[in-house]
């Protein structure tokens, strides 16, 4: 029995091992750590969107990355709530599609800058446009990021480095410098978007694990520090989402029919990221199987971990 119940758990890791969430992946806290962290984290349900009479008074989001994928999924959710919303990525034409589709749904407003957000200038433009023009701000989601099924060892160091920047330093750099406005606005919400990847080392996508692990570590701290300031912090953490079509294949490939199981749409991740985010939960995992599996990453050796993720990653 004890090594059947070995072989499951590797089983579980194994059916993870590629899970994907760069643009990026519930309902309840997946180990006990957790359950303190939500019994200390600010509940926020009551006071989700308020009545107002003007769209230009409604309170707004501001999505780095939401023009697309996991971003654009949130930036959805948020709208059928009635936030006015600012989207942030790199192309105008995405950015523009993104707008015109969300105003004419929802009746919100939209704004949208163009900006790399890999560049250290970019937070510091965004907090200035925003104070500039009052913005009311009560949530800043970090969706954008960087990754792939190959990193460090097959790609290049301006690559590599690009990926450390997305991925960690723009999030850090926009929760810093529009904290003034999310503490102004307070209660407020930060939605940052780590990946399943975040709970253990896969050696074949050595430094996007690092990154997200980054993440999910940021934000379980800076939880603690903003909640005298009224201000919930929330990681989400998705598997597999079909954001693209070598994403699908990937997925059918090295996780099989368990993965495909596995899978969620970025409309379903997005609303169930908001949902859970407006609700002050901290660690978010879109499905039970993705939780499930969370679990056994957390529960095994890492050294166990890391061997099975290497000789999963070796396949071809």
């Amino acid at each position: 029995m004890k090594k059947l119940s070995i072989l499951v758990a590797v089983l579980l890791c194994l059916l993870n091992a590629f899970s994907q969430s760069p643009a990026f992946e519930n309902d309840v806290p997946v180990d006990a750590a957790m359950n303190v962290s939500d019994r200390l984290s600010i509940d926020l349900t009551a006071v989700d969107t308020p009545v107002l009479t003007s769209r230009n008074a409604m309170p707004y989001a501001l999505v780095a990355g939401g023009s697309k994928g996991i971003g654009y999924g949130i930036a959805e959710a948020l709208a059928k709530r009635k936030y006015n919303l600012i989207l942030i990525a790199r192309h105008p034409d995405s950015l523009l599609a993104a707008k015109n589709k969300l105003e004419a749904e929802y009746h919100v407003n939209v704004e949208t800058l163009a900006k790399d957000l890999s560049l250290e200038t970019s937070a510091g433009e965004i907090a200035k446009w925003c104070v500039e023009k009052d913005i009311p701000l009560k949530m800043l989601c970090n969706v954008a990021g960087y990754g792939g099924a190959m990193d460090y060892l097959s790609l290049p160091l301006d690559s590599l480095r690009y990926m450390v920047r997305l991925n960690v330093e723009s999030c850090m750099s926009l929760c810093l410098t529009l904290l003034p406005l999310l503490e102004k606005n307070a209660p407020s919400y930060i939605l940052n978007v780590a990946s399943m990847a975040a709970f253990a080392p896969i050696p074949v996508k050595n430094l996007y694990s690092a990154t997200k692990s980054a993440i999910l570590f940021f934000s379980y701290s800076l939880s603690y520090q903003l909640a005298q300031k009224k201000i919930s912090v929330s990681c989400l953490n998705p598997g597999p989402v079909f954001t693209k079509p070598e994403i699908i294949k990937d997925t059918k490939e090295k996780m099989g029919w368990f993965g495909m199981q596995m899978a969620i749409s970025p409309k379903k991740v997005g609303e169930i990221a908001v949902r859970r985010t407006l609700k002050g939960r901290l660690v978010i995992v879109p499905g039970a199987l993705a939780k499930i599996t969370s679990i056994v990453l957390r529960a095994l050796p890492r050294r166990l971990v890391v061997a099975v993720y290497d000789k999963v990653g070796r396949k071809k």
